[in-house]
């Protein structure tokens, strides 16, 4: 073989081995790592493209599924400055305990908000990590694509927005369902003009969270226009998106996507002199820290994290053995923690 010929098989990827054999990068994998899940006809096109392409699965990655080092990789982001939300702290904590239940420990590495992919390809190469959980499953988000053509183990925590047809295995929470408990809550309490606060329209999350408000209100007959407002997720946001829609719609509740853009709502309230609970109402989402302590407690939707962190767990043990075990998603449904904004 010459040495063009060498390199280019070297440097083959599963997206190479998918082109030729006219399929997707998602039945490549599943012919390397679950091929009772194809066709014969397709499994033997993808094989034939692996041997005229010389493909193998990345080495570091083979080495991840057959070296132990007991340890979960995570890439963990700062908390964004001007927000109450504090979720991710909780998640940690809570799959850091559920894995050491299972033998394992969380090795967390910082984030690039430049790079999604910081940190991955290193600890890939350097066989550091047994797996990955990945938290950062927003539409467009390279790190699971990476991760699966390169074979590595892994869970992801949210949806994959974008590809839904994936079979990696993944948990979330539906945010849906959450939105339409808190809309419900205040529909049920004589509230008919409710507002939403939510984030922008490219965050798969927010809309999400923005149908249950709209499903809720359409469902009572209510009308909702002009009574939702897209905006950042921070406290400045959520009390000026408070503040118009007070003055141009006259909202007696307010439904927001976070505990954060509630607090906005809060700040204007009171710089109104308005009562949150008597004159406004008000609920969150995520039931952080500042929502318990805030006067007079903050109504949120409680993700539930700690029931997450035990379904990556038991994902990721599946993952790990041998052979493989592809567990099915999991949709968790959140609750609704009732405080005196409602």
């Amino acid at each position: 073989m010459s040495h063009d010929v060498r390199r280019a098989a070297l440097q083959a990827t599963l997206s190479d081995v998918a082109e030729l054999a006219g399929v997707s990068r998602q039945t490549v994998s599943n012919a390397m790592n679950n091929p009772d899940l194809l066709k014969a006809d397709t499994l033997a096109r993808v094989q034939a493209a692996v041997a005229a392409l010389g493909y193998s699965p990345n080495r570091a990655a083979r080495n991840l599924r057959t070296r132990s080092s007991r340890l979960i990789g995570m890439r963990f982001a700062p908390a964004q400055e001007g927000t109450a939300n504090a979720m991710m702290d909780r998640f940690v904590h809570s799959l850091v305990e559920e894995c050491k239940e299972g033998g394992y420990h969380v090795l967390l590495f910082p984030g690039d908000g430049e790079d999604p992919l910081a940190g991955y390809d290193d600890l890939l190469r350097a066989t550091a990590v047994d797996a990955f959980v990945v938290t950062d499953t927003y539409l467009g988000n390279p790190q699971t694509v990476w991760l699966e053509e390169r074979g590595a183990p892994f869970v992801a925590f949210g949806r994959p927005w974008d590809t839904p047809e994936v079979s990696h295995p993944w948990v979330d929470v539906d945010g849906a369902a959450g939105t339409r408990l808190a809309t419900d809550h205040l529909l049920d309490r004589g509230h008919t003009r409710i507002a939403w606060i939510g984030w922008r329209k490219d965050s798969p999350i927010g809309e999400d969270r923005r149908a249950g408000w709209l499903t809720a209100m359409h469902e009572r007959g209510l009308p909702t226009t002009g009574l939702a407002s897209r905006v950042e997720d921070t406290v400045a946001s959520g009390a000026e998106a408070a503040a118009v829609l007070l003055d141009d719609a006259g909202p007696t509740g307010f439904v927001c996507a976070s505990d954060t853009l509630a607090m906005g709502v809060l700040q204007t309230l009171g710089a109104r002199g308005l009562t949150p609970g008597k004159d406004i109402a008000v609920v969150g989402f995520d039931d952080s820290q500042v929502a318990q302590v805030v006067t007079p407690g903050l109504t949120s939707v409680r993700q539930p994290l700690e029931e997450v962190a035990v379904e990556i767990v038991a994902r990721l043990q599946g993952r790990l053995a041998v052979p493989a075990e592809m567990n099915a998603s999991a949709l968790l449904t959140p609750r609704l923690v009732v405080r005196g904004t409602s």
